[in-house]
């Protein structure tokens, strides 16, 4: 890393939530971090990638096959950026087990069943292939979010048993079948934390437990949530307290929707930077996760990766990376910064209104007690802005998409409480006015559609954008659906439309919690409450 406060810096990609990155757009990103100056890059991958022996590993989820990472472990070495695998060796394993061959290795839900030999060999089976296609050494082995460890299966073979026992024993076993491969790992690091019950600055552990971490694992604190430095301060010294020599992973938000959130990433990575360079913290790097569906681009994120780099080189003047930003990617900072939909509605933290206003049900309104009025307005207007980068030969299928986002938007968002208010009033002939408008909106989110799928084509493999024709596709059918209740409506043949009388109720629960765009990431839970 070029003149940084750590030994190495880097960035990790998430491939596992539907959107697999294809290879040119990999090697883009490659490209990239050596302009950066940046150390590796991680692509994280569930099951996303080629095992041999295992067929079903990744099938139909657009896994990279052995000869494109041999090929990307290549090319990353030509550009001076080293590639690390990023995989799951307990939990994580939704979309695997879906396929009996894998469901019977599991625990309880998405973790694996610590202890069975089976497991065990499919592990072995996956560093054989990570031997075959790295040249790196080290693997993120990933272990987080486990929280049911040893409460399933495990449970009812082995009776209850001390969790962490068998958390550090499947550690023991996981670290010995890398060391055969010379693998070196490092772990995210929160279990060792929940398997206490407490918080990760106040966590107590037995001294002993230490000594039983295998020496060729390094523990992750990971943490994305916090603009205060003294959060970040307590955690790392409880961290050291369990291993000194920690990584550290902060976060460049993209994962709750189509857009980014690079301002509140400047905060978040701000403090987080400064506290890990005052701790001695020597290792560390950026996650572009893809939550729900991998709406959001990873380019989108690229004015918070160039601001976390200058942090690590200790730069904090954004006069200075701003200027900095605009002569390495040839478009001004706060232009780029328009994906994260600038001026449209916002919150304290994390606001991702532009995807529950999309797929908000017309009829149902799950969303319509945070909808202010004015959306639409505010969505044209930053709308027009992202037209004008349509065309860059770099990114304009990102800018182009998210252009016609808003344009849909500017109609949808509150197409559904205007609905209502018409129907309650007895307004038929305001009704018959807005049938208009819902041909406008399925028009605009039609072209969303298609321009989505362009910019997923781009810089994706093609699997996975079915989950998205099938939740774009149900907004469109919704939206027929509506319009033909409404003429039937109006027209005299039925005499009520039954999902409108319901009241409008807030989705958190709260009578008092008033219009205030929020964050709200679950698509089921925004479309419908008819998902079980």
């Amino acid at each position: 890393m070029i003149n940084s406060c750590f030994d190495r810096f880097g960035v990790m990609i998430d491939n596992s939530r539907d959107a697999v990155m294809n290879v040119g757009c990999v090697k883009k990103y490659i490209r990239i971090l050596e302009k950066l100056g940046c150390d590796f890059l991680m692509l994280y991958t569930e099951e996303t990638y080629e095992v041999d022996g295992e067929p079903y590993f990744g099938h139909h989820r657009g896994r990279f096959s052995k000869a494109e990472l041999r090929e990307l472990d290549a090319y990353a070495r030509e550009h001076n950026v080293e590639l690390l695998p990023c995989i799951q060796t307990l939990a994580h394993f939704n979309a695997l087990m879906r396929w009996p061959v894998y469901g019977r290795l599991a625990d309880m839900g998405d973790i694996l069943c610590a202890g069975d030999e089976e497991v065990y060999a499919l592990i072995d089976r996956i560093f054989a292939t990570l031997d075959s296609c790295f040249t790196a050494r080290t693997v993120n082995i990933g272990m987080d979010e486990a929280e049911y460890i040893g409460m399933g299966r495990y449970f009812r073979e082995h009776g209850p048993c001390n969790r962490m026992d068998i958390l550090v024993e499947h550690l023991r076993r996981v670290a010995e079948i890398a060391a055969k491969y010379r693998f070196e790992l490092v772990m995210w690091g929160d279990m060792f934390y929940k398997l206490t019950g407490q918080a990760e600055d106040k966590a107590a552990f037995d001294k002993a437990l230490a000594g039983k971490i295998p020496p060729n694992v390094h523990l992750i604190y990971w943490d994305y949530y916090s603009t205060d430095k003294a959060h970040y301060d307590a955690r790392i010294e409880n961290y050291k307290r369990l291993q000194d020599d920690i990584w550290f992973a902060g976060g460049l938000w993209n994962w709750t929707g189509f857009t980014p959130h690079n301002s509140y990433s400047f905060k978040t990575t701000e403090a987080a930077v400064k506290s890990c360079v005052e701790h001695g913290v020597k290792n560390a790097f950026m996650t572009v996760w893809g939550d729900n569906g991998g709406e959001s681009s990873r380019f989108s994120v690229l004015p918070a990766l160039y601001t976390a780099v200058m942090f690590s080189r200790g730069v904090f003047d954004f006069g200075e990376i701003k200027k900095g930003f605009e002569e390495m990617f040839g478009i001004a900072f706060d232009d780029f910064n328009l994906l994260e939909l600038t001026g449209t509605p916002t919150a304290e933290g994390i606001c991702n209104a532009e995807k529950y206003l999309l797929y908000n049900d017309p009829l149902l309104g799950n969303m319509d007690s945070l909808i202010t009025g004015d959306e639409g307005e505010r969505y044209a207007a930053t709308g027009r802005k992202l037209a004008g980068f349509s065309g860059n030969k770099e990114f304009g299928p990102v800018f182009e998409s998210m252009s016609k986002l808003c344009a849909a938007l500017e109609v949808k968002s509150d197409l559904g409480v205007r609905t209502r208010e018409l129907y309650l009033t007895g307004d038929k002939s305001g009704l018959i006015q807005l049938l208009g408008t819902y041909k406008e909106a399925i028009r605009r989110v039609r072209e969303f559609h298609d321009a989505f799928e362009k910019q997923w084509m781009w810089e994706n493999k093609p699997h996975g954008f079915d989950v998205h024709d099938i939740r774009i596709g149900g907004v469109l059918m919704r939206l027929e659906h509506a319009a033909k209740r409404i003429e039937r409506y109006v027209n005299g043949e039925i005499d009520r439309i039954e999902e409108l009388e319901e009241p409008v109720l807030d989705p958190f629960c709260n009578p008092d919690h008033g219009k205030v765009h929020v964050c709200y990431n679950s698509w089921s839970q925004i479309a419908t409450c008819n998902v079980l």
